[in-house]
């Protein structure tokens, strides 16, 4: 008989599961809380639970885990991380030291299959959604890693792939992840290149987490030539969507630009987005391209990025400049692959 991974069972799942094998029901949330807060890696570790009911579970169940392969640190303090799957895919994460917060960058997918170009993930293409308990173990196994010296503070989906392309698994890990592991859905932000049905419904589905677009274009011409998403959402279709969104009261959308050398970093092109964002409740991370080797694009001039910034603060937006980290290990953004060891990887 093949023995059940906890992870993979939602809350309701357990309580069936502890109900068919006569198991003592009470003990869900205690498992529940050894699994995700307590971090176990294992049944025989739960001491809550008697030496007799462990042995009982653990002949029906196990708790999986994701390996770290490998990691690779950044001279600005990034960690990239190389995780496995049980199937032996790969994906990565990427923790972040900024001041205060420490954020834990986490991917949705295997690859990704948006195809933007600027994004070197696409070049992976397409290998398989995430389990929901794969999403969250992300989470859980960099936190054991860290521990005890340092605490998560912010989760960012922002890694491999689309969280709106594999809706029902990112909703059910941020309900595990507000629910079970105990993170403020404040301090989770969710970034999509625009699968417009999804948005309304995930507010309507999924606890109100932040919401990251990533805009990148101001016409429809330039968004799809390097987007392929807008030839199915339009950019009027995206940002009227985000006007219907149902923010609470100080909450903002925020709108990723990245940055391309002489493609959209244009005076034209801020002036366009002050106009698209008018009366959207937003603020705007602007993005200078990182590139690699063998990258369709180039970063633009400092001087450039200030003078796109300038347009759009002299307009009364907020604008914000991201800071490139881990760019010298491929942890930037737009840059995870997760398809050779970290040790072999440019």
């Amino acid at each position: 008989m093949e023995k059940v991974n906890l992870k993979a069972l939602t809350q309701e799942g357990l309580a069936d599961f502890f109900k068919r094998y006569r198991l003592p029901g009470y003990r869900v949330k205690q498992l529940i809380h050894w699994m995700y807060e307590k971090r176990a890696t294992d049944i025989d570790s739960i001491t809550e639970f008697s030496k007799a009911l462990r042995q009982e579970l653990g002949a029906v169940a196990y708790i999986s885990n994701l390996d770290i392969v490998d990691t690779r640190g950044s001279s600005d303090g990034t960690t990239k991380y190389l995780l496995q799957l049980q199937d032996g895919q790969h994906i990565e994460a990427v923790l972040i030291p900024d001041a205060e917060r420490l954020t834990l960058c986490i991917s949705s997918q295997v690859g990704c299959r948006m195809g933007c170009r600027f994004c070197l993930t696409g070049s992976v293409g397409f290998k398989r959604d995430l389990l929901a308990h794969e999403i969250v173990d992300q989470v859980i196994t960099v936190a054991r890693d860290i521990a005890p010296d340092r605490a998560l503070t912010n989760i960012v989906l922002m890694g491999m792939g689309e969280p709106l392309d594999n809706f029902d698994e990112v909703v059910s890990a941020l309900w595990r992840l507000t629910n079970d592991v105990g993170l403020s859905r404040r301090h989770i932000t969710l970034s999509t290149c625009g699968i417009v049905p999804r948005m309304l419904q995930l507010y309507r589905q999924a606890p109100a987490v932040n919401l990251a677009v990533s805009l990148n274009a101001t016409t429809n011409q330039k968004r799809s030539a390097i987007m392929p998403v807008n030839n199915r959402y339009a950019l009027e279709e995206l940002l009227r969507t985000c006007r219907l969104i149902p923010l609470t009261p100080r909450a903002r959308i925020t709108f990723e630009y990245v940055l391309l050398g002489g493609v959209n970093d244009g005076e034209d092109d801020a002036l366009r987005l002050c106009t698209l964002l008018r009366g959207i409740p937003s603020k705007v991370n602007l993005i200078p391209f990182n590139e690699y080797d063998g990258a369709p694009f180039k970063r633009p001039s400092d001087r450039g990025v200030l003078r796109f910034q300038r347009v759009l603060t002299d307009r009364h937006l907020t604008a914000l400049i991201r800071k490139s980290k881990g760019a010298d290990i491929l942890a930037a953004c737009g840059q995870l692959r997760g398809a050779c060891h970290l040790n072999t990887c440019p």
